[in-house]
């Protein structure tokens, strides 16, 4: 692959090379950024001038002599009391755009990062034998963003899907189904939701026992400590649970069109034979302690009421296992089998202060340090139109199916009302891919860190920051390439360019920088920024630059669609990344 290099670096390197020379003693970075006034403005001249103990406008009049202007910058201009603004030629913004263009591989001469490490991704962690709610949506929509955009950069990414599928209600589970067997279809005979009925059913039924009968209870206890042991026919019954809820788990990931794996899905049951390890490592380190039977770890600053330490609970009195020790565990396993160079959680926001306590801890043991770093990704609540946590009428928690066939219905009813010459078969395939990214979009285009309402009017709304006004621009687009008969798309760099074909072409320049920096800080909300700025750009260019009719001069036209042929591969691929398809026909 060709890789190309971005406008702003060009300009970057022009600008450092001119400061090293003005000033040798002294480095400086260009800190380059979008103006309202050219097409950028360099800042690193009043910082530069104080080091210097020079006049800043002088020194950047000094440093603006320095820069060769033709082939990459048009002009330069010293402004205010020290900047310089930058105006780049018009050859080389259609130039590098070409470049882009001319790359076969679908990567838009975007250049693969070049020191790429592995990273870890815990996302989409849902509960064997429980029903998806909205709860779990954010973690699933969010970690799959940021997974197809660390992998767009070079990163090794390897999913973990930790899954509840270990703990007390399992006895609870299991020794309800050998005292009422064939309760559980074999998971091949059923369909998502067929299993979900299934474990309701089961659910449902061994709770009432056990809330009622002391000897069942008593039973189901000891269930617990002959799945704990290893027994034969425990495990197999606790499978059958796990193998059911996956079918499910499958059903709904496959309408939020996210590809989970197999292999992938390591929950809590697999770090068990692990657990003991860690708590004896954590003891003979010297980082857990003995506190009241209990093995713990103390820390300085987390303190509850009456200033009293709050500890991470490794092992319980009883020798039991709880979280901590399971996370850790996976710490251990991600870092020494799987090699990370970086953990990356997709978490609630109120689980974070376990993994405060959980990634301190693995600090203080080795097992994280500069060279093994984690992050917790922790996300905000789905709100509804009240601001509170989204809920049915009723007052209960929204089903995850339920919220995305909702979504495809609402969908639906835009598709039909925009549709020209569509079937209905048509219709109902865009209506998913529309409704379901709609749902992806609103979630991803809100920092994680924040709440959000939960408002499908709005996500599937034609007008303002939606994905649906990203499909049919992308949409649009692919039906004037389509009516273009005999005129190609062709870049033609001698020409002189308007301002809004400018101002399109400088943003699709900058797609590369745009998803480097949103995978660098994990925030997908950076790259649909891009992209719904992407499209206003495309908007504000086809309104002022006629393409078809009127028909401007053949090589206007071409160099038109050409700029049209390129935001459309630059929305699909961001889209992509982002898990949200975008149909060629609306």
């Amino acid at each position: 692959m060709a890789s190309v290099t971005s406008l702003t670096d060009l300009v970057s390197e022009q600008l450092a090379s001119a400061l090293s020379a003005t000033r040798p003693e002294a480095s400086a970075d260009p800190l380059l950024r979008r103006s309202d006034r050219a097409d950028f403005q360099a800042n690193g001249i009043l910082a530069l001038a104080k080091k210097a103990k020079a006049n800043p406008r002088d020194l950047a009049a000094e440093v603006v002599s320095r820069i060769t202007t033709g082939d990459v910058i048009k002009d330069v201009e010293v402004s205010g009391p020290g900047f310089l603004n930058i105006t780049i030629a018009d050859r080389a913004v259609v130039e590098n755009l070409a470049a882009r263009y001319a790359d076969d591989t679908g990567r838009l001469g975007v250049p693969l990062a070049e020191k790429p490490g592995v990273t870890v991704i815990d996302y989409a962690q849902p509960n064997v034998a429980k029903e998806m709610h909205v709860g779990h949506l954010r973690s699933a929509v969010i970690g799959d963003a940021l997974r197809g955009m660390l992998d767009f950069t070079g990163e090794t990414t390897i999913g973990r899907h930790h899954i509840g599928d270990w703990g007390t209600q399992f006895g609870m589970l299991i020794q309800y189904l050998l005292e009422h067997p064939g309760e559980l279809a074999p998971p091949s005979e059923v369909d998502g939701e067929q299993a979900m009925s299934n474990l309701n059913r089961v659910y449902k039924a061994s709770r009432a026992v056990f809330d009622s009968d002391e000897a069942f209870k008593e039973r189901a206890r000891k269930r617990v400590v002959a799945l704990q042991s290893g027994d034969k026919e425990t495990l197999e019954l606790w499978q059958q649970f796990v193998d059911e809820s996956k079918v499910y788990f499958y059903s709904v990931f496959d309408k939020l069109d996210m590809e989970i794996r197999d292999e992938e899905i390591v929950g809590e049951s697999a770090y068990n034979d692990g657990m003991p390890e860690t708590a004896r490592l954590l003891e003979e380190m010297g980082v857990a302690e003995r506190s009241e039977g209990a093995l713990v770890v103390f820390f300085d600053d987390i303190r509850g009421k009456d200033d009293q330490p709050v500890p991470l609970i490794v092992q319980k009195a009883d020798g039991g296992f709880g979280y901590a020790a399971s996370d850790l565990t996976a710490i251990r396993d991600r870092v020494f089998d799987l090699r990370a160079t970086t953990l990356l959680y997709v978490v609630d926001v109120r689980q974070s202060l376990h993994f405060k306590m959980v990634f301190e801890t693995a600090r203080r043991a080795g097992w994280l340090n500069d060279d093994v770093t984690a992050h917790n990704m922790a996300y905000g609540t789905v709100l509804g139109a009240d601001g509170k946590p989204f809920k049915t009428r009723a007052g209960e928690t929204v089903r995850l199916e339920d919220l995305l066939d909702e979504a495809v219905q609402r969908a639906a009813e835009v598709v039909r009302e925009k549709a020209k010459d569509l079937t209905e078969e048509e219709i109902q395939e865009r209506a998913e891919q529309v409704g379901i990214g709609a749902v992806k979009y609103a979630d991803l285009s809100t920092s994680p860190s924040r709440d959000y309402k939960f408002d499908l009017d709005q996500m599937v709304s034609l007008n303002g920051d939606t994905s649906v006004y990203l499909q049919y621009a992308y949409a649009r687009i692919q039906s004037i390439l389509r009516k273009a008969g005999d005129v190609r798309p062709a870049a033609h760099p001698e020409l002189e360019l308007h301002e809004a074909e400018r101002a399109l072409g400088l943003h699709l320049d900058a797609f590369g920088d745009t998803v480097f920096e949103a995978a660098a800080e994990y925030a997908p909300h950076k790259l649909t920024a891009y992209l719904y700025q992407l499209a206003s750009l495309y908007t504000s260019f086809y309104d002022k630059c006629p393409v078809i009719k009127p028909q401007p001069p053949r090589d206007v036209a071409e160099n038109r669609l050409f700029l049209c042929d390129l935001t459309a591969r630059t929305l699909t691929k961001g889209m992509a990344l982002l898990g949200i398809r975008t149909p060629e026909r609306l």
